[in-house]
């Protein structure tokens, strides 16, 4: 499940190496299990173009998660 972003023109781009940025958002429901993971995509390293819910769980959610079972923490 994912929420495609566009930016409008014009906007600079930064030259960073990937799509994907390196964020360590994991999900989990309210009795604390882990159901999957944000993953956060840019336009060319730079602007936001997507967030996708990757689920591990049987069944496809059937909507994003809320920000409070989530939690959001840059690699070191």
């Amino acid at each position: 499940m994912s929420v495609d972003l566009q930016v409008r023109e014009p906007c600079e781009h930064a030259a960073l190496p990937t799509e994907l940025v390196p964020v360590d958002a994991h999900v989990h429901d309210p009795s604390g299990a882990y159901v999957g993971k944000i993953l956060v995509w840019t336009d060319r390293g730079a602007t936001l173009a997507a967030l996708e819910f990757a689920w591990v769980t049987d069944e496809m959610p059937t909507s994003l998660p809320t920000v409070m079972h989530g939690r959001l923490s840059w690699p070191s």
